[in-house]
């Protein structure tokens, strides 16, 4: 079976985008929503975000590169959970007003997190 390495969506009316079905054992622990490095969103299996990122963001507490890493990545940071029945998580109009998301999304999988962009 080949991977979902794409999917398109549009947000329903309280913000929540429904995950593939094929997806939502990667995001069963929850998901890590952030900005991201442009004008879009990345989207983590908060065990990646525990164990690649925090590790990654954790530098020499004097190192500039890594405090705007830390200010970049943690402004409006949010964690949810998939609901049990549609595999949906909501996203903060915060983060989507960031990234320009209106209703439609484009994610793209990055390596082990996704990117969000408006559709």
């Amino acid at each position: 079976m080949a991977s979902v390495d794409y999917f398109e969506r549009k947000l329903d009316d309280k913000r929540r985008l429904t995950i593939p079905a094929e997806l939502r054992a990667e995001f069963a622990g929850g998901v890590v929503i952030t900005r991201g490095f442009g004008s879009y969103l990345h989207i983590y299996p908060v065990i990646v975000w525990d164990h690649d990122v925090e590790e990654a963001l954790d530098g020499d507490i004097l190192d500039e590169r890594i405090a705007d890493l830390n200010a970049k990545f943690r402004t409006g940071k949010t964690e949810a959970t998939l609901d049990a029945k549609q595999g949906r998580i909501t996203i903060e109009q915060h983060l989507l007003d960031y990234a320009g998301i209106n209703r439609s999304v484009v994610c793209v999988r990055t390596g082990k997190y996704w990117r969000l962009t408006a559709g």
